[in-house]
């Protein structure tokens, strides 16, 4: 089966090109091109989501490796992932589909609900591996199909996302893992991201949903005791029981130049972090 041309929510004539809306960038889009997330193309004067349904990965996963841990732990969750993404981390964990057009099947959202409910022992979908909100069309149109089993939609996300969409989103969302890349503006910058957008993603989805944070605690980058207190501060003052989890940095993608995390500062971290939090855990040890 093939994919028809899916028009984009989330955008605007700009002159002769379209201005997408959906994630901080505001891409201005020419005719024939996509905007940062490589996902969202100018066809015509429509800005389409081309990779709608366009699913690169698939696994029946430990709700536990989202990371999840307390949201209906010990459960599997089925998780899919497409390509593109709107932030360009050197430190890029699945580079191999979020920052190229990766090889992909189409998937209707009624065939992704199908396999969901069929899957023994399977208690939803997450999508994943890639940024899943530059897909928010997909999401939409598969979450009151995925609701209607029974089974809980989940969000693995880097929060780019701007106000307008993510109230759409806020209601179809049962848990969201949302990474937090550091707490220092000029960090994401560096990584075509914004901290207050991401912000703004955790304290909204907060107020709705379950909520864990994830950070990958780089050496010389974003692993500042100051920093990190900071952080887990903010958090502790949207809910002292949101969980953090503090994920173990290995070289990959373009930033192989850099040792892996020493344990021991996680440990050292996850310390200073339980102060403020009651639920702190290490990853990728």
């Amino acid at each position: 089966m093939t994919q028809a041309q899916i028009k984009a929510k989330f955008w605007e004539i700009n002159g002769d090109k379209v201005k997408c809306v959906l994630c901080p960038h505001y891409c201005v889009i020419a005719d024939n091109h996509t905007g940062i997330c490589g996902a969202r193309r100018n066809i015509g004067g429509e800005l389409i989501a081309e990779n709608y349904g366009q699913i690169t990965s698939f696994a029946l996963d430990p709700i536990e490796k989202k990371p999840l841990y307390h949201f209906r732990p010990g459960s599997k969750i089925l998780s899919a992932g497409s390509y593109g993404c709107n932030m360009r981390c050197a430190f890029c964990q699945n580079y191999g589909i979020s920052q190229i057009h990766a090889e992909s099947e189409y998937i209707t959202p009624d065939k992704l609900v199908e396999l969901a409910y069929n899957t023994p022992d399977n208690t939803g979908v997450a999508f994943t591996y890639n940024e899943p909100t530059i897909g928010i069309e997909y999401i939409i149109d598969s979450a009151p199909l995925i609701k209607q089993n029974g089974q809980s939609l989940v969000l693995v996300s880097n929060g780019q996302i701007n106000p307008k969409p993510i109230i759409e989103l806020l209601p179809l969302v049962d848990a969201w893992n949302i990474d937090i890349k550091a707490f220092n503006p000029e960090f994401y910058k560096k990584q075509s991201g914004h901290l207050e957008t991401a912000k703004h993603t955790v304290e909204a989805a907060a107020q709705v949903s379950h909520v864990e944070i994830t950070t990958l605690i780089i050496p010389g980058e974003n692993d500042g005791e100051d920093e990190i207190i900071a952080l887990v501060r903010w958090l502790a003052d949207i809910s002292p029981d949101i969980p953090f989890h503090l994920s173990r940095f290995f070289p990959r993608y373009k930033m192989t130049d850099k040792s892996p995390t020493p344990k021991e500062k996680l440990f050292r971290l996850a310390e200073r972090a339980k102060r403020f939090l009651k639920f702190v855990y290490i990853g990728n040890i």
